[in-house]
């Protein structure tokens, strides 16, 4: 990706870093393990972001 980004997307890529952080752990412990996993996380190299 190029070295300049517009502030616009820099924002979006921000808050998709953001979001695709994994669940506290003690969220688990809290919900016993029925929440594991994020519904919005995402991997860098299997799923691409909209533009």
């Amino acid at each position: 990706m190029a070295r300049y980004k517009p502030l616009g997307k820099k924002l979006r890529l921000g808050k998709a870093l953001k979001q695709s952080r994994s669940v506290p752990a003690w969220i688990v412990v809290r919900t016993r393990r029925r929440v594991r996993t994020h519904p919005k996380s995402r991997h860098w190299r299997r799923t691409r972001l909209k533009k």
